[in-house]
């Protein structure tokens, strides 16, 4: 009876867990949107190591078919630790790291994957191959192997945490042109998710406790389920509070001032050269850091240029896109808006009708 119990109840829960991971990667792989699907990797970067990440859940497979299995029991309360803090960083890395065209976090990542799975490999083998192929001994060794791997993605994730924060904190300065470019409310819904998790994938580990093990599985397909639901909606997800005010305590300077004022126009000239002459405004993702590398002054300058000339960078970049669209629209009569949109230098025509009513209102 208490085998028939343990076999049921352990199961059941941790097959929940397994389960929120399958209905993840089904909504996650087929859900679409309205969203032009050329802009898919743009929109969804994350979308195909997601699916890679829930799917090797179900290495855990011998524990829901046998809880009362020891090895299996040791490969299910080490994975969590084991596994968690690396599919947090690499996430992280993975959807905000594209967003800022930031291609650095792919090596960390490779390297990073490479060092959890030869920490997991050998208890995954030992779950799966009847008999197992580690000794007691051995295996206790081993779990410690695994719990100092866990130490290094604490710090490997804490960077993805510290990195992203960066990046949100960087909205700030009106370093993009599009509304939609980064986004700034999803990334503060999620930058702190490998916290809220912590408490949850520790105690298997802490406490040897299969029961709690359990209810912390319960716990985690809730959360799962709750992570989808955020994350699902890809226009709700990219919303973007841009706030055009200038933070910075920078002096202002006296323009006035014959050297300030020789250095604006050069400024100024570079800025149309680049943005209005050169078309850069029909760059979609155009941030004021592009700008800033075609002309031949530091950024502090050239965002003070923007400020007080032409009332900040993403108003002089979407007053062009929005006169583009006119023009376009009249001259191709039979596109689509959101065709239109995209060829004015929005990432969609929501992000045009977002411009478009902010500027109106000002």
């Amino acid at each position: 009876m208490i085998h028939t119990d343990i076999l049921y109840w352990y199961g059941i829960a941790a097959s929940f867990y397994l389960t929120s991971c399958l209905v993840f990667i089904i909504v996650r792989w087929f859900h679409t949107c309205q969203a032009p699907k050329h802009q898919r990797s743009y929109i969804w970067p994350d979308r195909k190591l997601q699916v890679a990440i829930y799917m090797i859940g179900f290495i855990l497979l011998p524990y829901i078919l046998n809880p009362t299995n020891p090895k299996a029991w040791t490969l299910w309360k080490m994975y969590f630790p084991g596994t968690y803090y690396f599919y947090a960083g690499a996430l992280l890395f993975c959807y905000f790291g594209s967003v800022k065209q930031w291609n650095s976090w792919k090596n960390a990542n490779w390297i990073s994957a490479i060092v959890v799975s030869i920490a997991m490999a050998p208890l995954m083998l030992d779950a799966w191959i009847p008999g197992g192929i580690l000794k007691p001994g051995v295996s206790k060794i081993w779990n410690k192997v695994v719990i100092a791997t866990t130490i290094v993605m604490i710090g490997y994730c804490a960077l993805a945490v510290w990195q992203v924060r960066r990046w949100i904190n960087e909205t700030r300065d009106e370093n993009y042109s599009n509304p939609d470019d980064f986004p700034e409310v999803f990334a503060r819904r999620v930058w702190l998710a490998p916290v809220w998790f912590t408490p949850l994938i520790w105690p298997g580990v802490i406490f040897d406790s299969p029961r709690i093990m359990a209810v912390c599985n319960v716990l985690l397909a809730f959360f799962n389920i709750t992570m989808l639901l955020i994350a699902m909606p890809p226009w709700r997800r990219m919303d973007m509070v841009v706030d055009t005010e200038d933070d910075s305590t920078e002096q202002e300077e006296d323009w006035h001032d014959a050297q300030a004022i020789e250095r604006a126009k050069k400024i100024i000239e570079e800025i149309e050269n680049y943005v209005k002459k050169g078309k850069g405004f029909l760059d979609p993702h155009l941030k004021i850091d592009n700008v800033v590398e075609h002309c031949s002054y530091s950024r502090t300058y050239v965002s003070h240029v923007f400020k007080t000339r032409y009332g900040g960078f993403s108003r002089y970049v979407n007053r062009l896109r929005l006169e583009y669209y006119e023009h376009y629209i009249k001259q191709h009569p039979n596109v689509t808006k959101d065709a239109a949109a995209q060829e004015s230098g929005f990432s969609s025509y929501i992000a045009y009708y977002k411009a478009k009513e902010r500027l109106e209102h000002e």
